[in-house]
């Protein structure tokens, strides 16, 4: 009997987030995606984080990750006031880039599931430009509806049949984390939400310059770029994270200096 070894991790509004190094995180999915563990990974921005605040289901879903990555530079600022001085950022575009370097010299190959055939096709030609012995298991688009109980069966046997160790799945939060979470156990495979990278990595969008993403104003940048999809959510989210946070950070702090005035006593 294999023993579970659970990952460190710091709370950020309640919600776990793994407090490791990029590459030790990286390795870990690498890890078990060459032992085609059924795996679930999420990558948590403030969004994401905010939708698990209203919504009790979805909080369970996060809970029970096995690995949830500080993509927000706002999540891993909160990590390192929560004791996880080193934490850097774990992002979605990072982890896809370095799994496909990985692969080319690890023993699974990766699956590519939701976006569109045009986005699949374009990252196709570049994956291949830019990583010629990457293991490309199958790229497979999903219609908007749900899928059927016969579609899914279908879905989840080409997936295992294929032998790919990861599967990125590109639907949005939360749907691509809902999915991961109903298929853990079924999908023999570490499963990863990325969410706009793949579209990203095709070119229909820019990714922000690292500057940027260093000084936590990607949101901004990404706001510039779809003003009228974004401001809404970013209306609803950053206002009441910046709450929540502050809270969280006030409490640990009285928390603190209680501990410390019983020791002294």
């Amino acid at each position: 009997m294999v023993a579970i070894v659970l990952l460190p991790t710091k709370k950020v509004l309640d919600f776990p987030i793994t407090a490791l190094r990029f590459d030790d995180q990286v390795q870990t999915i690498v890890k078990w995606a060459s032992r085609r563990e059924s795996k679930s990974v999420y990558v948590a921005n403030v969004h994401m984080l905010i939708e698990a605040h209203w919504e009790p289901e979805f909080a369970n879903v996060l809970r029970n990750a096995d690995i949830v990555t500080p993509d927000g530079m706002p999540l891993v600022w909160m990590m390192r006031k929560m004791g996880a001085f080193c934490q850097d950022r774990v992002a979605g575009m990072d982890i896809f880039l370095s799994l496909c370097q990985l692969t080319q010299t690890q023993n699974f190959s990766v699956f590519f599931l939701g976006s569109q055939t045009e986005i699949l096709s374009k990252m196709r030609s570049r994956l291949e430009h830019e990583f010629p012995q990457l293991k490309i298991a199958a790229m497979e688009p999903l219609p908007f509806r749900p899928l059927t109980e016969i579609e899914d069966e279908a879905l989840v046997e080409k997936i295992n049949s294929s032998g790919a160790g990861a599967v990125l799945v590109s639907l949005g939060c939360p749907k691509q984390e809902n999915w991961i979470a109903q298929h853990k156990g079924k999908i023999q495979a570490v499963m990863i939400g990325l969410g706009g990278v793949f579209p990203v990595y095709a070119g229909i969008r820019k990714r922000a310059p690292r500057i940027v993403r260093d000084l936590g104003l990607e949101w901004l940048y990404r706001w510039i770029q779809e003003p009228r999809r974004l401001c809404g959510r970013y209306a609803k989210t950053i206002p009441l994270f910046i709450w929540l946070a502050t809270k969280q950070l006030l409490s640990s702090n009285r928390i603190a200096s209680v501990f410390l005035q019983d020791t002294a006593d």
